[in-house]
């Protein structure tokens, strides 16, 4: 009787609809990707240039972080009443009048116009997180981790094409009369602009739309997000703050010690070509091993990859401490295991949260949750600059790695309490 209603109201069996709305998202994520490597990879340039003060480095990041928490709020409310497709490109078109802003403050030299617009400009970092959930709506429970994951390693193409076009970019700013470092925001206003046209156009049916309809259907779905182990998990608001005490912490760790990377390198006499070579390096290992991830994640339990995330993070902070800085490998390696540890984190606290709320308030409490782990990242951002301009960048990586340990008693609590 399901099958026959849903068929008859012109909805796609899921499994098919699923396949459709991954291949647009994964458009739109390749396009977002390009966006949000621009901050990363000269934001804390441009602003010690523009200051003349690296204690400040570290505002960008913490500005257009924190401008994500604001956006994911937004883009969360949006997706819950009207779906994720109003919502996601609602948020990646913001981001675009951002990466606008940023280009105009260059150009004018105002540092104030610069913290707005990357206050704007960290829309399209908060709608690029926000996607992975739009994957996971439609997804079964035993492979919730591999649809989050396919979503996110598409940012792989576009989060590591853009760093190698820095100085390609920046040789465009100055034909264009934008000072150099400006020039990968470009690129991102464009990217962020395609990417929300893409969402806009193709992600039809909206797949939280869907996925409620599905849920008033059928009621086994509407029972809830059950995992794929229901004894691997907490349930309830445990679930809840599990999977976000996992994402915060991840991300807290991975913004400080990439935001000030590329000072650092700076410092030691590279120049953007070398430090766009590896925040590339970094962001591919953000995305890249997703599919992985997201099979351990379904396969072995969300714990484990959580609680391996914190040893990877910690493991990061050693090396990137202990290395020479005029060593771009080792510092690539540093900061590869930054992004694989952030990879383990975002993607078992993702699907411990996608278990854990019905769909019903599904996009609000995720919108939710993204706030406080966009609060992490301008925190870790912002304290990134005062603690390097105080006690120096290997000391910033070895207590980024300390901290990363937190999750391990977390992690042990909750697997003691499962049924």
């Amino acid at each position: 009787m399901t099958r026959t209603t849903t068929a008859a109201a012109g909805i796609s069996p899921r499994p098919e609809v699923q396949r459709r709305i991954l291949t647009v998202l994964v458009a739109g994520q390749i396009l977002s990707g390009a966006g949000l490597a621009a901050g990363v990879t000269v934001g804390a340039l441009l602003a010690q240039d523009m200051l003349g003060s690296t204690s400040l480095a570290g505002l960008p990041s913490a500005l257009f972080t924190a401008g994500s928490a604001l956006a994911a709020v937004a883009v969360g409310r949006v997706s819950q009443a009207r779906g994720r497709r109003p919502g996601l490109a609602a948020g990646y078109l913001t981001g675009a009048v951002g990466s606008a802003g940023v280009l105009a403050a260059a150009v004018l030299g105002r540092p104030v116009l610069l913290f707005v617009a990357l206050f704007v400009y960290g829309a399209g970092t908060a709608t690029n997180l926000q996607a992975r959930y739009a994957g996971a709506d439609l997804a079964a429970p035993a492979h919730r981790g591999r649809a989050v994951s396919t979503v996110l390693v598409a940012t792989t193409v576009g989060g590591v094409a853009g760093p190698n076009l820095a100085a390609p970019t920046g040789h465009l700013a100055e034909a264009l009369g934008i000072p150099h470092l400006a020039g990968p925001f470009i690129l991102a206003g464009l990217a962020y602009a395609l990417a929300a046209l893409v969402l806009a156009v193709w992600l039809r049916p909206d797949p939280l739309l869907l996925a409620r309809t599905l849920a008033e259907e059928e009621a086994a779905a509407a029972a809830g997000a059950a995992a794929a182990d229901p004894a691997d998990l907490p349930e309830g608001r445990g679930g809840v703050a599990l999977g976000g005490l996992v994402m915060v912490l991840s991300q807290l760790v991975m913004v400080a010690i990439m935001t000030m990377t590329p000072v650092h390198m700076h410092g030691h006499g590279h120049g953007t070509a070398a430090s766009g070579l590896v925040i590339a390096v970094h962001i591919g290992a953000m995305y890249l091993p997703s599919p992985l991830t997201g099979r351990l994640v379904d396969r072995h339990g969300r714990l484990k990859v959580a609680a391996a995330s914190g040893l990877t993070l910690l493991a990061s902070g050693t090396v990137a401490a202990l290395a020479p800085g005029d060593s771009v490998p080792l510092l690539a390696l540093a900061l590869a295991l930054l992004g694989l540890g952030w990879n383990f984190g975002l993607v078992a606290g993702t699907a411990i949260i996608t278990d854990t709320v019905p769909v019903a308030t599904r996009a609000r409490t995720q919108g939710l949750v993204d706030v406080a782990v966009a609060v992490a990242g301008a925190t870790g951002g912002m304290a990134s600059g005062i603690v390097v301009a105080a006690t120096g960048y290997p000391v910033l990586a070895l207590a980024g790695g300390v901290l990363s340990l937190a999750l391990l008693p977390v992690v042990v609590a909750a697997a003691r309490r499962r049924p």
